[in-house]
């Protein structure tokens, strides 16, 4: 790269910085998308605009047009983290070397490793032990990781019932082949409250959003109704998968309050021959908290969470690093691999090693260096500054919760009879009002300063705030939230 590009990049670079600094508010000015999207080029030029002359129309033009979802500790969508300092400069690095993290080639590139190394502190800061999780790998999020961990808990269940029969399942026999072996008739995904992904993770890996079935208590949407799910368990001639919600996506709950819960369903997966998968999107960074009695509560909701046989996880969201990236932990190292091998492609061999290479236990064989931004934050802010950092997500969830419930009687903290001190990072509510709870989110959001997302409970529009910013400020961003709500 000649020397003029290169000093181009970095004038490029100081610039964005300059903006990043001064970049607070969550949405853009209705002018400024305006502006952004009629210098949109309608096509491919004839001649390149050059580096520098594209460069001042990305930032001068393009820019301006963006949310701050990522920059302004106010954006509450989505359960949107941001990126913490350490985790961008790691990410510039990434894009400079850009990497290609599909081969384990331990004398060639340390990238494998590094992403190794940083899969294993995860595990550390999950309070997991490494040694039980030999196949970990990054992904592009937790999706991605909900399709892998269903597509291993398929490839699991199908041996399970072929052991039972006598039976071995044959390299590469395909679903309906196996099954019919294994005189399985169909699946079955039991869950209480999934996200909307799991159906997606159903639907491709065979087994169909149909199978998913709801296995709640009646009175309780997110706990398990443990008698009906032995009940639908004990089915000799389906093949079952249970799935627990890890941080409900409206109300940011837990489907487990304690490490029995847990364990009463692990046994009776043993029990079954059935998987168990924690979809960990973001409430598995509830295992990251201080050890304060503040707390004592949401920590035991991420209690046995190591009891399962997979866990997916978002890295973009309350970790705070770049999208996208997502995370998969599975304890059976021969799964992955016999699900996702890349059999018969001499060229992406490698000789026997510690680390396995990440295109045999996941969905893509060509990656992003994702686990360089990972590796980069968690050793700038360690154990501790990670656990300030969600305490004081909770905090500001609490206090918000606290003050819609206290001081707005034109508002309704949702589900009604929610607990203040068992709430982690998201705060449900609606306007008693039926017509001002129509425009309710809309009006938020017209503020420009907050933003919250749209949601449906109990058949009724409500918002919901996640908190899940990195630089979150109790004290400062409180005052915000209140004068919008006031209004």
């Amino acid at each position: 790269m000649r020397e003029a590009e290169l000093q181009s990049l970095r004038d490029t670079h100081t610039s964005l910085e300059a903006q990043l600094r001064t970049t607070s508010r969550p949405l853009p000015e209705p002018r400024a998308v305006t502006k952004a999207l009629e210098s949109l080029h309608k096509s491919l030029p004839q001649t390149g605009s050059g580096t520098e002359q594209t460069a001042d129309h990305l930032l001068n033009d393009l820019v301006p047009g963006l949310n701050g979802q990522s920059l302004s500790p106010s954006y509450y969508g989505f359960v949107t983290g941001g990126v913490t300092p350490a985790a961008r400069v790691a990410d510039a690095i990434v894009s400079a070397f850009d990497q290609n993290v599909q081969v384990h080639l331990p004398d060639e590139t340390i990238a494998t490793n590094i992403e190794d190394r940083a899969l294993c502190m995860l595990l550390d800061l999950f309070r997991f032990n490494a040694a039980e999780w030999p196949s970990r790998v990054f992904t592009t999020g937790a999706t991605a990781g909900n399709i892998i961990g269903l597509a291993c808990a398929r490839e699991y269940v199908i041996t399970k019932k072929l052991a039972r029969a006598g039976l071995e399942r044959l390299q590469g026999e395909g679903i309906l082949s196996s099954c019919r072996r294994a005189n399985i008739d169909g699946f079955q995904v039991l869950t209480t409250l999934p996200h909307s992904s799991l159906g997606k993770a159903a639907n491709i890996v065979g087994i169909g959003s149909e199978c998913m079935l709801n296995v709640a208590q009646r009175d309780h949407s997110l706990d398990f109704d443990l008698p009906r799910l032995e009940e639908l368990l004990a089915k000799s001639k389906t093949a079952s998968i249970v799935v627990l919600s890890c941080g409900e996506v409206n109300t940011g709950a837990f489907a487990t309050k304690s490490y029995d819960e847990v364990k009463a369903i692990r046994d009776l997966c043993d029990e079954y021959g059935a998987w168990l998968h924690v979809d960990g999107a973001f409430g598995l960074l509830v295992r990251a908290l201080p050890e304060d009695r503040t707390f004592d509560s949401l920590r035991a909701c991420g209690d046995g969470l190591e009891l399962a046989d997979s866990i997916a996880g978002d890295g973009h969201k309350l970790l705070n690093v770049p999208y996208d990236c997502g995370f998969v932990f599975c304890r059976h190292a021969e799964i992955p691999t016999q699900v996702f091998q890349n059999g018969n492609a001499s060229y992406l061999r490698t000789g026997a090693t510690d680390i396995t290479s990440p295109l045999n236990i996941r969905l893509e064989n060509s990656a992003r260096f994702r686990g360089l931004p990972v590796y980069s934050t968690l050793l700038a802010y360690g154990r501790k500054g990670y656990a300030t950092m969600i305490a004081s997500m909770v905090r500001l969830a609490r206090d918000i919760a606290t003050y819609i419930r206290q001081d707005c009687p034109h508002l309704l903290l949702l589900p009604r009879d929610v607990e203040i001190e068992t709430l982690f990072i998201c705060v449900l509510f609606r306007a008693r009002d039926e017509e001002a709870n129509k425009t309710l989110t809309d009006g938020i959001k017209a503020s420009r300063v907050v933003y919250g997302s749209g949601t449906q409970w109990d058949g009724m529009p409500a918002t919901r705030f996640a908190i899940a910013k990195w630089d979150v400020d109790v004290e400062r961003d409180l005052e915000l939230v209140k004068s919008v709500l006031k209004a």
